[in-house]
C-alpha cells in the first residue's frame, strides 16, 4: 500500500478503477437497466410509467407530447449524431479508412446482422406469428458500451487487436442499424417535409465545402433538419446521422473540427443520454407478463438471435475469411478468444430497445416482451462471453497462449 493511502481508500481502489476504466459506461448501463426494472416492479411503478408516458400537452400542439417521445425522438438524435461523427472519422482517417482495414469488420458485422435476423425469423415463423416478423432487426445490433464494458472487466488479458476489432465491428454494426431504421422502419413519407430536409442538408454540405469553422450555423441548421425529418415520416434520429456527415473534418485553420466536436459530445452521450434512454425504456413490468410472457415466442426469438445468431455469424465470417485468405484474423488473437468476443457481440441494448419500439409501435405487450428478450440475450451473451475469455486469455506476462492455433 502506498504510504499516503488510507486503508479505506485502498479498500475501494478496485471499485474506483472499475468506474474509470473502459468498463465504466457499460457498468453504468447495467445499473440503469436494473434501476428501471426495480422501479417498474415496485410501489413506484405508477409514478415511473406516468413520468415517461404521461401527457405533457395536447398532441395537436406538438407531436412529441410525452417525455418518452422527447427522449426517443429528440435526445437520441444527439446519440445518433455522435455515432455519425464517429463513423465519419473512422471511415476517413481511422480504422476503416482503407479497403484492407474495412474487409473483416464489414464482413463480420454483415454476418452478425444477417444470422441473428434469420434465427429470429426461424423462431417466430415456427409459431406462425406474422406480426412478429416486424421485429427481425431487434437482435441484429451490438451495444458498444455494454460489449466494451464487459471486455474492459478483463483488463489487459485480451489482445489489443481484439478490442479494436470489437469496436470497429460495433461501429459498422451501427451503420447497418441506422440504414435498417431508415429503410425498414419509416412511416408514410410526407414529401414536402422530406424536400425541406434535403434542402437543409444541402446547405450544411455547402458550409462544409466553404470550410466554415464556426459550430453555430451547423447546430442551427441541424435543429431545423431534425424538425423537418421529424415531420417527414422518416424517424427523427436519422437527422442526427445526416447532420454529423456534413461536419468538416477540419476547419479553415486546419483544426480538427469533427474530432473536437466528437470528443466534447461523446461523454455526454455515453454518461447522460444513453443512461436516460435506458432508464426510460428498460423498465419491464414482470407482473403483467407472467411466466408465459417471459417465455413467449418473441423474447425467446430475440434472445436466441442475440446469443446464437450473433456468435455463429461473426465467428463463421472471421474463420472463413481467414481460411480463404480474404482477410486475416486479428493479430495475436486465438480462435477461442475470437469466439469469446463473437459471443460478446450478442450484447444488445440501446439499438435493440430503440428498434423494438419502432417495430411494435402502439403494441405495449410486444414491446415489453421484446425488452425481456433483449435483456435475456444480452445477459447470457455477457456472462458466457466473459467466462470464455476469462478461461482462454493469458496474463500479459505469459509467454504464449496454449490455445493458439
Amino acid at each position: 500500500m502506498p504510504e499516503n493511502q488510507s486503508p479505506l481508500r485502498s479498500f475501494f481502489a478496485p471499485v474506483r478503477a472499475l468506474f474509470v476504466s473502459d468498463a465504466s459506461a457499460g457498468i453504468l448501463l447495467i445499473l440503469v437497466a436494473a434501476a428501471a426494472m426495480l422501479a417498474a416492479n415496485s410501489a413506484l411503478a405508477g409514478e415511473y410509467h406516468h413520468l415517461f408516458h404521461g401527457y405533457l400537452f395536447d398532441k395537436d400542439l406538438f407531436k412529441l407530447n410525452t417525455l418518452h417521445l422527447w427522449i426517443n425522438d429528440g435526445l437520441m438524435a444527439i446519440f445518433f449524431f455522435v455515432v455519425g461523427l464517429e463513423v465519419k472519422r473512422e471511415w476517413i482517417e481511422g480504422q476503416l479508412s482503407s479497403v484492407d482495414q474495412r474487409k473483416l469488420p464489414v464482413l463480420a458485422a454483415a454476418a452478425g446482422m444477417i444470422f441473428p435476423a434469420l434465427v429470429y425469423l426461424f423462431f417466430v415463423n415456427a409459431e406462425g406469428a406474422g406480426e412478429l416478423t416486424r421485429g427481425w432487426a431487434i437482435p441484429a445490433a451490438t451495444d458498444i458500451a455494454f460489449a466494451m464494458g464487459v471486455l474492459g472487466l478483463l483488463g489487459s488479458r485480451v489482445p489489443a487487436s481484439l478490442r479494436l476489432f470489437l469496436l470497429t465491428v460495433a461501429i459498422v454494426d451501427d451503420i447497418g442499424a441506422v440504414l435498417v431504421i431508415a429503410f425498414f422502419y419509416t412511416a408514410n413519407i410526407k414529401l414536402a417535409w422530406l424536400i425541406g430536409a434535403l434542402v437543409v442538408t444541402g446547405l450544411m454540405f455547402a458550409l462544409n465545402r466553404m470550410k466554415v469553422s464556426a459550430y453555430t450555423p451547423f447546430i442551427a441548421l441541424a435543429l431545423v433538419l431534425w424538425f423537418c425529418v421529424l415531420n417527414s415520416g422518416v424517424h427523427a434520429t436519422i437527422a442526427g446521422v445526416v447532420a454529423a456527415l456534413t461536419i468538416p473534418m477540419r476547419g479553415k485553420d486546419d483544426d480538427t473540427m469533427l474530432e473536437h466536436l466528437e470528443h466534447n459530445l461523446a461523454p455526454w452521450s455515453a454518461y447522460l443520454i444513453v443512461p436516460i434512454f435506458g432508464f426510460a425504456n428498460a423498465g419491464v413490468e414482470f407482473g403483467d407478463l407472467g411466466w408465459e410472457g417471459v417465455f413467449a415466442p418473441l423474447p425467446l426469438a430475440i434472445a436466441a438471435g442475440l446469443f446464437a445468431g450473433k456468435q455463429v455469424g461473426i465467428f463463421a465470417a472471421i474463420y472463413i475469411a481467414d481460411k480463404i485468405g480474404f482477410a486475416n484474423r486479428p493479430d495475436q488473437a486465438t480462435w477461442p478468444e475470437i469466439w469469446g468476443v463473437s459471443i460478446l457481440c450478442g450484447i444488445g441494448f440501446t439499438m435493440s430497445l430503440f428498434i423494438s419500439g419502432l417495430a411494435f409501435a402502439g403494441n405495449n405487450l410486444l414491446i415489453e416482451e421484446a425488452k425481456i428478450g433483449i435483456l435475456m440475450g444480452s445477459f447470457i451473451s455477457a456472462v458466457v462471453g466473459y467466462s470464455l475469455l476469462r478461461m482462454t486469455t493469458d496474463h500479459p506476462d505469459d509467454e504464449k497462449s496454449p490455445y493458439a492455433a
